[in-house]
This record gives C-alpha cells, structure tokens and sequence, in this order.
C-alpha cells in the first residue's frame, strides 16, 4: 500500500515537471515567432573592416575629373588620377585649350591656376611664392599672348589641344621623393576662327613640357573629388626639355 502511494505520487510529480516542459518550450516557440529574431552565428557576424567604403580615386578610375564643367566651358577637364603620364597629357593640353566665346583669358588662367601644387623640394615657407612664380612664368612664357587672344576672340575663337605621339620622361632634379615626373610632348594645337564666309581652321605643333607632382604631399583643390596624392603641376616650361 506504501509503494503504491508513494509511486502515484512520484508520477504526479514528473507530470507536472512534463508540464512545465511542455509549457515553457510553447512559451518559447511563441516569443521566437513574434520577435523573429534569431542567434548570431559566427559566420553572420561583420568585422569593421567589411563594413562599405567610398573608392578612392587612382590610375583606373577613368572619366574622374576635378571640374565637371570645364568642358562645357571651352576647357580641358583636370582628371583624377595617380597615373603620371594621364595627367601630364591633359596637363598639356590643358595650357593651350579654351573657347573666347565661353570664357575670358583671365577666367581661362584662373582655372589653370587650380592645378597647381607647390613644389616640395623647397621649404615650406618658401612654397606659395615659388608656386606663384610658377603660375606668372605660364602667363609670360607658355601659353597664347594676351593680343593673339584678342585676336582671336575678334573672331568668336578657340583652341583644342591635342597631345601627338609618345610623352618623353626626363629625370626631375633634386626630387628625394621620387613622386615627380617631367614629361615632354608635341601638342598639335587647332585653331578656329568665324568670319562672313563660314569657320576655318588650321594646325600649329609646338613642343612643351610640364613637371607633375604624384605623391602624399600634392594639395588637392579643394571641395572636389581630388585627394592628396593624386597628380597636379609644379610647373610649365618656357622651353621643352629632353632626355
């Protein structure tokens, strides 16, 4: 009679327990289904380092320029690029292309002016005036005379600049960074005029060179997407330089 109460009461026991059981795994099952949440798993846990980041611009970022409208303006557009030879090429190009019926010489050598950077190889408080220098000597010796862009402009026009052939590389003097490059082209330039009897035009080579800086220390222009290391001028010579 003992054993036998005592076994009823040993199996109510272990019902309730089930019960309980059964009742929490429902509560459980419940929650999981409202919430819809659910354990991470090693393998859906994101480091930092996989979070997205903006591209940084360099050799193959094609099309990447400072100035989107510098082209609707009668300009060369100044890219975005680590590469030396692109940029040289447009840097070229760059100082002897604009459009009279778009813009003034002074607002032509402004924007030039904007791919400037100044030359490391001096110290720092030296810097902006020899970069300053660097700008007046493309004034006086590089690009058109200011009359012949009268002239011109008497007649509604413009210059393209073409970059023809191979650049030539000579070595950079005094560069301890090795981030300059100096490069020498023909630039076949195009000239067009309007009279009463329609447009003409006709080709001028001449030969130009134009020193680069590559590297950490290049002061990008700022509010655009161009960043320290990307190319910009030290200089434009008044005459070529060959290897």
């Amino acid at each position: 009679m003992m054993a036998t109460q005592r076994s009823r009461r040993t199996g109510l026991i272990w019902a309730v327990i089930g019960g309980v059981v059964l009742v929490v795994g429902v509560v459980a099952i419940i929650v999981a289904s409202i919430t819809g949440q659910t354990l991470p798993s090693a393998s859906s846990e994101r480091s930092p380092d996989s979070e997205t980041s903006a591209p940084s611009a360099g050799p193959d970022d094609d099309g990447l320029v400072v100035d989107p409208t510098a082209e609707a303006r009668g300009w060369t557009p100044e890219p975005i690029t680590t590469d030396p030879e692109t940029y040289i090429r447009a840097a070229l190009e760059a100082a002897s292309t604009f459009d009279t019926t778009k813009s003034s010489r002074a607002d032509w050598l402004n924007y030039v002016d904007t791919w400037f950077t100044p030359d490391t190889r001096y110290n720092a408080a030296d810097r902006p005036a020899r970069m300053k220098s660097a700008q007046v000597e493309l004034r006086q010796g590089v690009v058109l005379p200011e009359e012949e862009w009268e002239s011109l402009a008497a007649e509604d026009g413009r210059v393209v600049a073409t970059v023809a052939g191979e650049v030539s590389f000579v070595p950079v003097a005094e560069d301890p960074s090795g981030d300059m490059s100096l490069g020498t082209a023909d630039v076949v330039l195009t000239f067009t005029r309007s009279s009463e009897g329609g447009e003409s035009s006709y080709e001028e080579t001449v030969r130009v060179s134009v020193q680069v800086l590559c590297g950490p220390e290049s002061v990008p222009t700022l509010q655009t997407g161009q960043r320290a290391g990307d190319c910009k001028v030290v200089r434009y010579f008044t005459e070529p330089l060959e290897p």
